[in-house]
């Protein structure tokens, strides 16, 4: 691959993640909670002990409200301030992922690595649906390439390097950041019989760093629920907040002590690859499988070719599939080491191979009309959902659909024609995405509506009370004030501006009759679409009114 097409289409691919950061609002529930969390820690200045909406939050390490915090602190009370230290992270898993590519293979195939990596459908998403996985994943990818540095070269440099990132990402989303690499190294070893590396003495220092850089968090924890056993969270209460963290949350997932049990079947991860890991999942499965006959055919304990990117794809994944409670996606965090094995196989079976079997034409053309597919979903979503795009919009849809032309027609091999349409492909889909349709979908949240409204009207924010209605954080975070939440009608008092669902009205109009109605609308949970929320025609059957009710008796 030459360095000029690598260049720009990465500076294509970056562009279209720092569009969406800047113009799509934040979403409900997890975006929007940590953006929420983030602004109440900086407005409290409490960055060991942790609250949401003022009560006290166990569920997610610091690090990532601590570098927004930081992020909001500098730059104000923004959504892509907030997204601004997750951007930096992503960045770093592509770096990472280069550089260990690079280490392993030839320039071309880290080149292709980084481009499959960061045209993934999956991290087009977390660019702007910023949650802890989005740093967690850059944690990690430096801890591997880091490590894999230290293994090639024995520079002790790079053992630390590692460590520092291990502990980054243990306070970015817990012990996962150790296991991973781990998993990655441990059959490594084993099948080169490398029994030196299960017992240096340099772990014990690594051991010590590592506590030593988590000790603020931990002692936050012991502060606020070891010192207070009891509070309760989620329903359940809590003896210990540093057993929480460092057992419960990650290894209860098997034991059975975890509260959370959602999708905890075998296949689960994998399905949600078929979008999540587009437009590469299909090569990717036959990149895996090839993997697997070659270590097969070399021997267990005769290694010739690197094989820490497929031990680290296939152990993570038989470790987070055993989990009773999982979500699309804990597999993100091994994406790199998919892209890396994705990419090697390219190279070798597609990017110069002018001799091309039969099936993998038919899986290229397979890819071709899997690409017509999309540029009619594109062509959709331009016209239907939202009305008629801007001119700018669709004289880009033409130009992709012209590059997409000129590349098929041109003299490149079979497999770059395919590599980069898919790219061309892709950066169309999200730029159509991240301009036209999140941005025109967003309005629909019940919290973006609320503070348009606030600003306008100058509502007293502390008069205002969320009843009976689900907690929209985006409301929190973009009001830049925690609003009373209040189930009880009875606590409610004259005088309080009450959002609710309009069934509700009936019951609050009995106890305040001479109530006036200041705003209705209509509310959508923007992450559960629908085919009829699509469709104008049939949308009001997916949205629910709602209300914002002044109290009078």
């Amino acid at each position: 691959m030459h360095k000029n097409s690598f260049i720009i289409s990465l500076t294509a691919i970056l562009s279209v993640y720092l569009i969406g950061a800047y113009m799509i609002p934040l979403m409900d529930v997890d975006a929007a909670q940590y953006a929420s969390i983030s602004r109440e820690m900086l407005e409290k200045h409490s960055y060991l002990q942790i609250f949401d909406l003022n009560a006290d939050y166990l569920d997610k390490p610091p690090m990532l409200f601590w570098l927004s915090a930081l992020s909001m602190k500098f730059f104000g009370i923004y959504d892509w301030a907030y997204r601004i230290p997750s951007l930096i992270f992503l960045g770093l898993a592509l770096y990472s992922t280069y550089q260990f590519a690079q280490l392993y293979y030839s320039t071309t195939t880290a080149r292709i690595a980084t481009l499959i990596l960061a045209s993934s459908q999956a991290f087009f998403l977390i660019a702007h649906d910023v949650r802890t996985d989005t740093m967690l994943v850059g944690w990690v990818m430096t801890a591997i390439a880091a490590i894999a540095f230290w293994n090639t070269t024995k520079q002790t440099k790079y053992f630390f390097i590692g460590v520092l990132a291990i502990a980054g990402g243990m306070m970015t989303k817990g012990p996962i950041a150790l296991v991973v690499p781990i998993l990655c190294f441990a059959p490594e070893w084993f099948c080169k019989k490398d029994w030196s590396y299960f017992f240096k003495p340099i772990y014990l220092l690594g051991i010590v760093l590592i506590a030593v850089l988590l000790f603020p968090m931990t002692w936050g924890l012991y502060q606020q629920f070891d010192l207070h056993p009891g509070k309760i969270i989620n329903h359940h209460p809590i003896q210990s907040g540093v057993k929480f963290y460092y057992w419960t949350q990650s290894f209860g997932r098997y034991t059975g002590e975890n509260a959370f049990k959602e999708m905890g079947y075998f296949t689960f991860l994998l399905e949600n690859m078929f979008w999540s890991f587009l437009p590469w999942i299909f090569v990717f499965l036959w990149a895996l499988f090839a993997k697997f006959i070659a270590i097969v055919k070399e021997g267990i304990f005769r290694p010739a070719t690197e094989r820490i990117s497929f031990f680290g794809f296939v152990f993570t994944y038989l470790v987070l599939s055993r989990s009773q409670a999982q979500l699309p996606h804990y597999i993100f965090v091994v994406f790199p080491l998919a892209a890396i094995l994705t990419a090697a196989h390219w190279e070798k079976m597609l990017w110069n191979n002018a001799s091309i079997s039969k099936w993998v034409k038919a899986l290229y053309k397979f890819h071709l009309g899997l690409f017509l597919l999309f540029i009619i979903v594109v062509g959709v979503i331009l016209s239907i959902p939202f009305g008629k795009a801007p001119i700018v919009l669709l004289f880009i849809s033409l130009l992709i659909l012209f590059l997409l032309l000129v590349l098929l027609r041109s003299k490149f091999t079979m497999g770059q024609k395919w590599f980069y349409s898919a790219i061309i492909l892709w950066v169309g889909v999200n730029l159509v995405m991240n301009t036209q349709f999140y941005p025109n979908l967003l309005p629909y949240q019940l919290g973006n509506q609320m503070v348009k409204q606030i600003s306008q009207k100058a509502w007293d924010k502390s008069s205002i009370v969320l009843h009976k209605i689900p907690n929209s954080y985006a409301m929190h975070f973009y009001g830049q004030h925690v609003f009373k939440i209040e189930e009880d009608s009875l606590q409610l008092k004259e005088g309080n501006l009450v959002v609710t669902d309009k069934v509700n009205d009936s019951v609050l109009l009995k106890q305040f009759p001479n109530s006036k109605v200041q705003f209705e609308s209509r509310r959508f949970h923007v992450t559960m679409l629908s085919l009829p929320f699509l469709n104008p025609t049939t949308r009001d059957q997916e949205t629910i009114p709602f209300e914002v009710l002044l109290l009078k008796k």
